[in-house]
Parts: structure tokens; C-alpha cells; sequence
């Protein structure tokens, strides 16, 4: 079985219960980003076992998180000995507005793990778009390149749909699967 580390900053609570949800579907273990921006001791220990990384970042402004691009830039220190090179990478991302730009931070967690030399793994979900969709539908954003959430932001991350923490689980399983595959 892979070894799979789900490394996340959350705001307000959505992103990690968005985290909890494709850690339970990959079996993998959570390394937050805490509100400086930093890991706990051990964390980057784990992160250089790991056969897989799956990130998340809450999207603010049509970005990740100061905390998240903290720690990537921080992760020049393994970018610079290609510690993490053919490792698999997967991301995900929550914002209040049903867009909210989130595309814009996953590409730049796919851009992150390709500067790294990992290999990147998508939802390979199908999306719920067909006029008996239902917003809690799974796969209802209709994203491929990584998984998003929507929570309105008068809403307690308790109140996230479940729907949306139902198509992170099927995220994380996806991930899991694809890192055992390839660690062969």
C-alpha cells in the first residue's frame, strides 16, 4: 500500500473538513499548515516518505492561501535535491463563490508539483451536468484537474454539503490507487 500525505492550510475550517474527507478516501495522513504558515516537527519527515502529496488550499483572491505559499516556498529546500521527483501529487481547493477562480490554484499546486518532478493525477471524475443534477451531486463543479468545493460564506464548515466531501473521498481514493499502481 501507498504512503500518502495530504498537506493543507485552512482558514475557516472548509478546507480542512474538505482534507478529512480525501484522507479518508486515500487512507492517508494529515500534515496541516498551521496560521504562521509552518509544519510541525516531523511534518516534512513525512512528506519525504511519501509516495504520494495531495495538497489543498482554501482559494483567497484567486490564489492559495499566504500559509500554503509559505510552505511552498519552503519546499525549495527538497525542490533543490529532487527529494520529491516521480512522486504522485493530486490537489484540491474550496471558496465561498460557486467559480471563485479556484482553477487558478489548482493550476498553481500543479505547477508546484511539476516544478517538483511529480507526476500529477486528476479526479478522472464525470460531472453531474445534466438537468437532474442536484448541487450535493457528486462531481457537480465539474472539475477533472483537481478536486473543488464550494461553501457560501455565510456557512460553518460543518454545514459543507455532502456532495462535495463525498466527491473529495472519491478524490482520495483515486490518488491512493493511482500511487499504488505506480509504486508497483
Amino acid at each position: 500500500m501507498a504512503k500518502i500525505a495530504v498537506v493543507f492550510h485552512s482558514g475557516y475550517g472548509h478546507t480542512l473538513r474538505m482534507a478529512q474527507s480525501v484522507a479518508e478516501g486515500a487512507g492517508a495522513t494529515l500534515v496541516p499548515i498551521d496560521a504562521d504558515g509552518n509544519l510541525a516537527e516531523g511534518a516534512w519527515e513525512t512528506l519525504a516518505a511519501a509516495d504520494a502529496i495531495i495538497m489543498g488550499s482554501p482559494t483567497y483572491m484567486g490564489m492559495v492561501s499566504w500559509q500554503f505559499k509559505k510552505f511552498a516556498d519552503a519546499s525549495s529546500k527538497p525542490w533543490f535535491g529532487q527529494a520529491w521527483k516521480d512522486k504522485i501529487f493530486a490537489g484540491f481547493t474550496n471558496s465561498a463563490s460557486m467559480n471563485g477562480d479556484k482553477l487558478s490554484t489548482i493550476q498553481y499546486l500543479i505547477t508546484l508539483a511539476m516544478q517538483h518532478g511529480g507526476v500529477w493525477v486528476g479526479t478522472a471524475q464525470m460531472p453531474a451536468n445534466s438537468k437532474a443534477a442536484q448541487r450535493n451531486d457528486v462531481g457537480y463543479l465539474g472539475t477533472f484537474s483537481g478536486a473543488m468545493a464550494q461553501s457560501p460564506s455565510d456557512a460553518s464548515a460543518a454545514e459543507m454539503l455532502p456532495g462535495d466531501l463525498e466527491t473529495a473521498s472519491l478524490f482520495g481514493k483515486r490518488v491512493a490507487e493511482i500511487a499504488t499502481k505506480f509504486r508497483g
